[in-house]
This record gives structure tokens, C-alpha cells and sequence, in this order.
């Protein structure tokens, strides 16, 4: 890459690399021991060792039949805290169609945690997330809400590249991800106290991990996946902290009727428009967020139009005491929302629209740093225009 530096002699165009990279060289296949054409198992289990500094969570959502919309996560730490030792959480959100929300986070012992090295099979105490690259059980209980799960993958394990994002000139700091099952179908049954739920639905369950804490490489994300007639998509951008050049990554995938059709992020431009200020996390947000793919001969165009607010949170009000202190002397500003919408899928072929698809869909937006106008996502005018006036 090149870009343009000030020296004492003049303007000079200057070689330099990236300091956020997707992992996708030879030589990272042969570093992390993966294939460039096929996933094994192992890649679902457990990535780190839970020392400090490392994270590694499984996360599962899906969009019920009866309307309802369910999340499901297990964690071995606190993203705000990689640095400390094992703590296992799991963290369920339920949205019902009648308007009833039920946000929930347990945190357990260490000795609660266990987790495979050899594939997908992570427990904590009485609760277990497992399966094998293709069919999951999930089940989980946090209070009043009880939820058993069980997704079968309809479009196969996929990962961009290696699966890692390298951070720094040395290429040392990574982030992992490995969408496990990018679509597949789900039974659920799931109760609240007294009362049961049993219902079908469209689920989708991934994999992260990483051995520096997210807040000192990430900036923020947009992340968004869902699935429109044929379609399913997952899509995100990737925008590097200060330190790192704000330097943007895309990831993009998209599979018609189970086989993936497009995914190279290199050929992904990423759009927003329509900016707001969120009032309580006081972040510009996008309405609308844009992927246009680039392919041989057609494009296809996915655009995801916010309709509602599902969750919109300030991560220091999950910090007490002295580590809230510490928070606010660093100015720590951080932020999780998370919408669900219209996605629309195009395809189009030589300037005109030969297929539409649209549906709902969830996405989200992590803040973890302060918004910005020189770089990544929050990169526009509209969001310099958005922010006018609004002090963080």
C-alpha cells in the first residue's frame, strides 16, 4: 500500500504495510496448521489456554418462528477484562414477539469451565454448548430462562483465510473467528419460569478468540449476518484502533441455496448513510449499512436499514468500583448495540437488478474506543455532521 508522507524535502508517496492484515499467506496456513479448502473440528475447540491476556467465547443467535429472537453465548472471561484470570460467563438475550425483553449474564467459577481441545464441546457448571462442525446442542440456564437448542448447518463451516486478523508490524496480535455454521436450522424449546416455548426457527453459530484484548487493536465493528429468499449472508468491517492506522479489514460471505457464491472481503466495498447520534451511548450509527461485492461479471449489493434498537449498551455501566475508576481516568468509551432491520440482496448484472430478496435481520455495532473521522467506519462527513455538538 502506498499513501503520502510530509519530510523536510517535499511530499513523498511512501511503501508501507498494513498494520491490520487478514491472515490469508501461505505461509499463515502452515503457522496455524489449517487447510485453505476444508475445516477440521479441532478448529471449534478451544484456540487458547485461558492465560492472561487471551479470550475465546462461542456465540449462537437465531430467529425463532414464533417471532421471538435468542442469543446465546459462552465465554471465558469478560472482554473487558482479558487480562485476568478464567472467569466462565454465559450470556442469554430473549426477545419475544409480545414486546418482552430478558437480558441475562452469569458469571461461574473457574473450576465450572472446561473445554475441548478436539472439537466443539465446551461446559460450564450444568450448561454445555457442543457438537461437531455440523449438527450443535446448546443448553443453558441463567435464572428464570431456560433454553435447549439444537442447530443442524445448512451452508458448511466457512472462515475468510486462516480465520485470523493479524495486528502490528510484527503480525503478533491476532483475532479469531470461525463462523462454524453460517445457516442452519433450530428447534428450540425454552421457558420463562413456569412457561414453555416450543419452536423452529433459523440460527447461526460462530467462534471467536485472540490473545490481546480487543480494546487495544479494535477500534469498532460492524458485524451483520442473515438470510433473504436463496440468500445468506454474514458480513462485517473490521476498523483497527488509532494505534494500528485505523486500518479497515472486510470480511464477506455470501452462499445461495447452501454454497457460497461470493467471498473474497477484498472485493467488498463497505457504504454506510443515514447517521444518527444514539442518545444513551451518545456513538453515530449508521441506518443503513452497505456491502457491494465486486465479482466477474455481476455484483451483488447487500444493504442492511435499521428499524429498531434490540440492545444498546455503555460497557463502563458493567464496570464497579476500583476497575470503573480506572476506566474513567483512561476515558474509556465504549459501546454495544444491536438492531435488527430490513436486509435486501442484490444481484446485479450488467447495470440492472436480475434478483431482490429482502427479509429481517440483526446486526451489530461495538464500539470499543471514542468514534473517529479519519479512518474506518465512522470515516464520513455524515458522521463528522452526526457528531456536531456531541461532547464523549
Amino acid at each position: 500500500m502506498r499513501r503520502t508522507e510530509e519530510t523536510e524535502t517535499g511530499r513523498h508517496e511512501v511503501e508501507y504495510a498494513p498494520l491490520a492484515v487478514l491472515a490469508s499467506r501461505h505461509a499463515d496456513y502452515e503457522r496455524y496448521g489449517v487447510a485453505r479448502d476444508s475445516i477440521d473440528p479441532f478448529e471449534d475447540g478451544a484456540r487458547t489456554d485461558g492465560r492472561a491476556g487471551t479470550y475465546e467465547w462461542w456465540y449462537f443467535d437465531a430467529h425463532l418462528d414464533d417471532g421471538a429472537k435468542l442469543v446465546v453465548v459462552f465465554m471465558d472471561k469478560d472482554l473487558a477484562s482479558p487480562e485476568k484470570p478464567l472467569t466462565p460467563l454465559i450470556r442469554l438475550n430473549l426477545d419475544l414477539a409480545d414486546g418482552r425483553s430478558f437480558e441475562k449474564l452469569a458469571t461461574f467459577a473457574p473450576e465450572a469451565w472446561s473445554a475441548a481441545t478436539d472439537g466443539p464441546d465446551v461446559c460450564i457448571a450444568g450448561n454445555r454448548f457442543s457438537g461437531d462442525l455440523h449438527r450443535y446442542r446448546i443448553t443453558a440456564s441463567v435464572e428464570e430462562i431456560d433454553v435447549d437448542v439444537t442447530l443442524v448447518g445448512q451452508v458448511p463451516p466457512w472462515r475468510p483465510g486462516t480465520g485470523y486478523i493479524l495486528y502490528g508490524p510484527e503480525r503478533d496480535l491476532e483475532f479469531g473467528w470461525l463462523p462454524a455454521v453460517p445457516q442452519g436450522t433450530v428447534t428450540a424449546t425454552y421457558r420463562i419460569g413456569d412457561e414453555t416455548h416450543v419452536t423452529t426457527g433459523i440460527g447461526y453459530h460462530d467462534h471467536n478468540w485472540g490473545n490481546v484484548g480487543l480494546m487495544k487493536i479494535i477500534n469498532d465493528w460492524y458485524w451483520a449476518r442473515g438470510q433473504a429468499g436463496p440468500y445468506s449472508v454474514i458480513a462485517s468491517y473490521v476498523t483497527a484502533h488509532k494505534k494500528y492506522d485505523y486500518a479497515p479489514v472486510t470480511l464477506f460471505m455470501l452462499a445461495k441455496d447452501g454454497k457460497v457464491v461470493a467471498d473474497d472481503g477484498t472485493r467488498t466495498r463497505f457504504e454506510t448513510d443515514d447517521y444518527y447520534v444514539d442518545p444513551l451511548t451518545g456513538k453515530p450509527v449508521a441506518n443503513v449499512t452497505r456491502y457491494r461485492y465486486e465479482g466477474d461479471g455481476e455484483t451483488y449489493v447487500v444493504t442492511f436499514t435499521r428499524q429498531r434498537d434490540l440492545t444498546r449498551i455503555r460497557l463502563i455501566d458493567g464496570v464497579h468500583g476500583f476497575k470503573r475508576l480506572e476506566a474513567e481516568l483512561v476515558r474509556f468509551d465504549g459501546a454495544y448495540l444491536r438492531f435488527a432491520g430490513q436486509l435486501r440482496i442484490q444481484r446485479v448484472v450488467d447495470g440492472h437488478v436480475v434478483e431482490e430478496f429482502a427479509d429481517e435481520a440483526i446486526w451489530e455495532l461495538m464500539y470499543f474506543a471514542r468514534a473517529h473521522g479519519n479512518g474506518g467506519s465512522a470515516a464520513t462527513a455524515n458522521v463528522r455532521a452526526a457528531t456536531e455538538g456531541v461532547t464523549r
